[in-house]
């Protein structure tokens, strides 16, 4: 069964661990045998994982969180161990996430959406734009409770507030860079919210929030402001909306399909 895309400078390094990992044919590399339980597969991937970040072998375990994630095949299956979030691009597993488009209705009726800065001392891409909420769905963590915990860590929503919270569908996508694979697929919801409510910085993951005209998120969309997955998630919500329309986007269908590419 497979749970994953390994580049080849990981599995050079991965080779010196025979007690883990096994090479059946030239190109696949799989677990030990051995290793039949989720316990013991997942400790034995964090034995090599630290020893790996010890050594300072890649940049990507440098951003080390003590955050797990599951790993398995496909969303609705058992998971078979789980991994440090920093390392998961190593091995190209499936990652999961909870996204929220936040919007109000101003007067006119138009939508107006919040939008996120991150912090400008975030780990990662620091500084950018981003959803009102987002964050990666951890080890033995459900959706919905993501959802609720990150929205009230990020942007000090109240359960009550955050439960409203309608699930709309998902964005997908895949890509390398220089720290590896990432196969990621994030479970979109939107978040409509009354005109006097204004999200706050909670945890310090956001460096200040916006409300913005939609005609304004759409110009900030195609400069390099946002975080690149976050504006698919936007991108998802204008056509959802219907801010997008085929007839005068000759990209629609493009825009669309790209959305939601398989893992």
């Amino acid at each position: 069964m497979e749970v994953g895309l390994v580049p080849p400078a990981v599995v050079e390094q991965l080779r010196r661990f025979p007690d883990v990992f096994s090479f059946k044919e030239e190109k696949r590399l799989e677990l030990n045998p051995g290793l039949a339980s989720y316990h013991d597969r997942s400790s034995a991937m964090d034995r090599v994982l630290q020893r790996l970040r010890e050594e300072e072998r890649f940049t990507c375990l440098q951003g080390w969180r003590d955050e797990k994630y599951e790993v398995m095949p496909q969303f609705s299956d058992p998971p078979l161990m789980c991994m440090e979030r920093a390392a998961t691009s190593l091995f190209g597993v499936k990652r999961y996430g909870v996204h929220v488009n936040g919007f109000t209705r101003q007067p006119d009726g138009q939508l107006a959406m919040w939008v996120a800065r991150r912090s400008l001392s975030k780990q990662t891409y620091p500084g950018l734009l981003d959803n009102m909420v987002a964050g990666g769905i951890a080890s033995q963590k459900g959706i919905r409770d993501t959802l609720i915990k990150e929205c009230a860590e990020e942007a000090s929503i109240p359960e009550c507030i955050a439960a409203a919270a309608r699930p709309v569908g998902t964005v997908s996508y895949t890509y390398e860079d220089g720290e590896g694979v990432f196969s990621e697929c994030q479970f979109v919801f939107d978040l409509e919210v009354s005109s006097d409510f204004s999200p706050s910085v909670g945890d310090g993951e956001v460096h200040q929030f916006y409300l913005w005209p939609i005609e304004k998120v759409k110009d900030a969309l195609i400069t390099e402001e946002f975080k690149q997955n976050c504006a698919l998630v936007v991108l998802d919500f204008l056509i959802r909306h219907s801010y997008l329309h085929p007839d005068t986007e000759p990209n629609y269908l493009e825009l669309v399909v790209g959305l939601h590419r398989p893992l």
